[in-house]
């Protein structure tokens, strides 16, 4: 971990947030800005190993993004390097039938004095700042409006106001994680038919107003509230979108580019 490293990454030159509820708000905003959603590797055959180096190399040293375990993994640790108090927690996604398998999603909870908050680099469209850690208060934030609720004995639900309805996000347990227990289930998403990370190639960023994903299928860019859908053709407009707009070069065309 190169804590300037990082913060130069995301946009914050050699200035250092403060250990404070600002400073956090900054550095998730910051980050989502910067850092990508993505599966690609997977998509390009690339294994994925829980292993904070290669985290770094990866998303700081290579300028790409990942999915939850590589985001929040890292993040956690940039988080502790500057000297927050924080613990990784386990989640089970929404699914549309229930909830994903325990370790599905890892997040984290920062504790600033007698206040802790959720926050998440590694969910996609979810929240552009931390949620203050209340039950049953409804929190707004530029990307919708959110609530933490209790679900079932010890689960947590993060929940999200979709018209006038509420919508699971992700139920979690707050039991401190080692990032390493979640190795198993990050083989799960990279490889099983079943995760819907093997399904096709995702990348995903928040931007200033609004958010930009590429898929196999769709380049999709949503903008102060408005809606554009481009349809990916081929492997090469899939590559020029990823070039064009996310800055990243796939192996084979980063290996054609150099000789």
């Amino acid at each position: 971990m190169n804590p300037q490293d990082y913060l130069r990454r995301i946009g914050l030159g050699d200035w250092t947030p403060a250990v404070d509820h600002a400073g956090l708000a900054l550095l998730q905003k910051s980050h989502q800005e910067r850092v990508p959603f993505e599966n690609l590797d997977i998509y390009w055959k690339v294994p994925i190993a829980i292993d904070s180096e290669r985290f770094f190399t990866k998303i700081v040293e290579n300028g790409r993004g990942g999915f939850c375990y590589e985001l929040n993994g890292l993040f956690n640790e940039l988080l502790q390097a500057l000297g927050f108090e924080t613990r990784l927690i386990s989640a089970r996604v929404a699914n549309g039938d229930g909830h994903g398998p325990e370790f599905d999603h890892a997040a984290i909870v920062v504790r600033l004095g007698d206040d802790e908050l959720l926050t998440d680099v590694g969910f996609g469209s979810f929240t552009a700042e931390p949620l203050r850690y209340v039950l049953d208060k409804e929190q707004n934030d530029r990307n919708g409006t959110f609530m933490i609720r209790r679900f079932a004995d010890d689960q947590l639900e993060v929940v999200q106001q979709v018209e006038s309805e509420w919508k699971s996000q992700y139920i979690f347990t707050d039991t401190p994680r080692e990032l390493s227990e979640f190795a198993r289930m990050c083989e799960f998403q990279q490889t099983s038919p079943d995760s819907h990370f093997t399904k096709g190639a995702m990348c995903s960023i928040m931007t200033s107003d609004g958010r930009k994903t590429l898929t196999d299928k769709k380049f999709i860019v949503t903008s102060a509230g408005e809606k554009s859908e481009t349809n990916i053709e081929s492997a090469a407009d899939f590559e020029r979108i990823l070039l064009a707009e996310f800055g990243i070069s796939s192996p084979a065309a980063a290996a054609s580019s150099a000789t």
